[in-house]
């Protein structure tokens, strides 16, 4: 496995990736944040990956009284989530699309791109994937929500339905309720969206079973299915 030296953290499991793997970080945390990732997954033998961790860039978050961290996008609150940051939604769906550019630029198609998160992280995935005309590999929200929800019908792509979709939460989150997770699922499920819906009997982190599934997951949902490069 090798690290290159870049701004991006990027990790490839072999030469010459033919998948890649887009992970976004949390708020408050960074690219290091899940630097251990391609390690606690299962991978298959013989599949050269390509993972890219990017930094959010720091901002002020209202949420969190103006405190300047790492965050995509603006939070106000977590209840109901009523003012959400669409333009900051939208700069960061920006920054993601540059990376999977970057990525098909190296001979990745957008088929063999996984766009995936954690928490904030996770919720600018669902964002993203959803709102793609070319459909990627998969997109994975672990602790999330799904953000405009309400636009989900008007703003989701038509192609966005053939994208496999993994959502897991912790049934004891005490940062995003588990009604969050429940809502997202249900939307998505109600839209036509091809997701799988997981929960654990854990707070607001990653833990070993949730990996495992996913793992699972992906081998059987996402890198067969993506076919041929």
């Amino acid at each position: 496995m090798t690290e290159q030296d870049s701004p991006l953290l990027e990790i490839e499991t072999g030469a010459a990736p033919v998948f890649s793997v887009i992970w976004l970080h949390g708020l408050g945390a960074d690219s290091r944040d899940f630097e251990q990732l391609p390690k606690m997954l299962d991978l298959p033998p013989g599949l050269p990956l390509r993972f890219i961790l990017p930094d959010a860039p720091m901002r002020p978050i209202t949420l969190n009284g103006g405190m300047v961290m790492r965050g995509w996008y603006d939070l106000t609150g977590m209840e109901a989530v009523k003012q959400e940051d669409a333009a900051g939604l939208a700069e960061a769906a920006a920054t993601v699309e540059s990376l999977v550019q970057k990525e098909v630029g190296r001979g990745v198609t957008r088929s063999h791109i996984v766009v995936g998160g954690f928490s904030q992280g996770g919720a600018l995935a669902l964002h993203f994937g959803l709102r793609c005309n070319e459909p990627l590999a998969g997109i994975v929200g672990l602790s999330t929500y799904l953000p405009l929800s309400a636009q989900l019908t008007s703003d989701s792509h038509a192609q966005a339905r053939n994208i496999p979709i993994f959502l897991a939460h912790g049934l004891f989150d005490p940062v995003l309720a588990l009604p969050l997770g429940e809502a997202s699922h249900q939307a998505l499920a109600d839209g036509g969206f091809d997701v799988t819906w997981k929960t654990y009997a854990m707070q607001h982190n990653v833990s070993p079973e949730e990996l495992t599934d996913l793992s699972t997951w992906l081998g059987e949902r996402v890198w067969p299915a993506a076919g041929p490069a």
